[in-house]
């Protein structure tokens, strides 16, 4: 047997109001005048000098607001790396991601394409990162995703959504301030967390599942059930608590896998545009027949909330639509195999994902 050797965040800041020692933490990392730190910062930050006044930006230092309507695509990568390689005077000392799921994957993406040739769609798949990305640095501005702590960064490229999972992916340090998610509206909050709870299902329930993964995947589960259900938490409490499950919640699928929601999903995203958290939610109201249980309590979730669902978004798509999203989802093997075992292509054929889809 063969284990894999994970790598994990090696740094972590946890407390409010700790986004207030970035600078004490970075400093020590510029590696010369020359070589600035680029902080992405989502574009939802503009012109909000609560978070951006405490950046101090010394020499060559540069702030980029990143747009996050859309999902992170391959070419917005390579866009932004080559204007950081050229307007540098050196590589840069680091990259610091600001924001929620979108714009730390777009961090963990650039700091890894700085260091290695080619284009940001030659590395999705698995373990295909040849160089060590620079320093990068994860700052959530939003909880759930779990992209904080994950080894892939999930990227739309022209012929697939697919991540860069790689041993050199991982943030090198992550800063966790639930104070930075006071701003965020309440169905973006909603959307993101229930990622984090559908992680928690598909991990539990995989055949995947050891006892590490079960381990980080039962404490989210739990954390998501006391956010979601619990009325006796504090604003601050319930902050806090989804800041650890959506940790522990992508940690949970280290060492195992995502499911049937992720690998229709991103069928989703691929075609439509479909943002992660909304586009996992609107595949797992109709997944009761794989996870019975785990569809249930989040249709209490969604009830206790008055979350309504977008429906009717595959009513007009044509034959041709409908297989580039079976195509793209069926080509997610591991999440397949972890949701449904070795045999799962004779449960999840091209007919039965368009009969799931058409429910969309």
């Amino acid at each position: 047997m063969n284990y894999k050797n994970f790598p994990m965040v090696p740094r972590v800041i946890f407390g409010r109001g700790s986004f207030n020692q970035i600078n004490d933490v970075l400093a020590p990392k510029r590696l010369s005048i020359n070589a600035p730190f680029i902080f992405l910062i989502d574009d939802f930050f503009r012109g909000n000098p609560w978070l951006t006044s405490r950046i101090q930006l010394g020499y060559d230092d540069r702030i980029i607001f990143i747009p996050t309507e859309e999902e992170p695509k391959t070419d917005q990568i390579d866009d932004l790396v080559e204007d950081i390689i050229l307007q540098a005077k050196e590589r840069p000392s680091g990259i610091i991601g600001i924001g929620g799921g979108t714009v730390l994957d777009i961090a963990k993406a650039v700091s890894i394409m700085i260091t290695n040739s080619g284009e940001a769609k030659d590395y999705q798949g698995w373990d295909l990162v040849k160089n060590p990305a620079i320093y990068h640095v994860g700052i959530p501005t939003i909880s759930g995703t779990g992209a904080e702590v994950s080894r892939t960064t999930v990227l739309t490229g022209p012929e697939k959504k697919l991540g860069i999972n790689s041993d050199y992916t991982p943030f090198d340090q992550v800063i966790l301030d639930s104070e930075l998610t006071k701003d965020v509206p309440k169905e973006q909050w909603f959307y993101t967390g229930m990622d984090c709870y559908i992680h928690c299902i598909e991990s539990l329930t995989g055949t995947y599942l050891n006892e590490f993964s079960k381990s980080y995947g039962e404490k989210a589960f739990e954390l998501c059930k006391a956010i979601f259900l619990d009325n006796s938490l504090s604003t601050k409490e319930a902050q806090e608590k989804l800041m650890m499950a959506s940790w522990h919640g992508g940690m949970s699928i280290a060492y195992s896998q995502v499911g049937v929601a992720h690998a229709m999903s991103y069928g989703l995203a691929f075609l439509l545009g479909t943002k992660h958290g909304i586009g996992n939610c609107i595949v797992f109201n109709q997944l009761e027949e794989f996870y019975p249980e785990g569809v249930a309590l989040f249709n209490k979730m969604k009830e206790k909330h008055n979350i309504t669902l977008p429906t009717g978004i595959c009513a007009h798509l044509s034959d041709d639509d409908f297989n580039t999203m079976i195509k793209v989802s069926l080509g997610l093997e591991p999440l397949w195999e972890n949701a449904l075992g070795k045999n799962w292509k004779n449960i999840a054929t091209p007919e039965k994902l368009r009969a799931l889809y058409e429910k969309m």
